[in-house]
């Protein structure tokens, strides 16, 4: 047999299962699609939620927001599980400010002085 005859018929077996599949697709009925998005359960009463939703909403300039960073720091306080809001607040902790000041080195060129 000859090669290009073997590669033609390859070929034709090839296009004619494409068209086979295709054909088969076609008849299928198409998928039902799921109904509407399940909301996340918001419990009553609460307006964090609502609150941190505003803030993603407003972008960058929540970031400025005294309202937005307090409704975070809920929400932190809430997630780690912290019973009151003082705990979660490092930078206020005066055990920080005992901290002895780091040593910092002079540079590589100026600690020849004498020259």
């Amino acid at each position: 047999m000859d090669s290009k005859l073997l590669a033609r018929v390859g070929a034709a077996v090839f296009v004619g299962l494409a068209v086979a599949m295709t054909l088969v697709q076609m008849r299928e009925e198409p998928a039902t699609r799921a109904g509407p998005v399940p909301i996340a359960w918001v419990p009553d009463g609460d307006p964090l939620p609502l609150q941190i939703k505003a803030c993603a909403e407003m972008g960058e300039l929540a970031l400025s927001s005294p309202d937005c960073r307090a409704a975070w720091a809920e929400k932190r306080r809430r997630f780690l599980g912290v019973d009151h809001p003082e705990a979660y607040s490092g930078l206020a902790d005066p055990a920080l400010s005992d901290a002895p000041d780091l040593v910092v080195p002079t540079p590589v060129g100026e600690q020849r002085g004498e020259d």
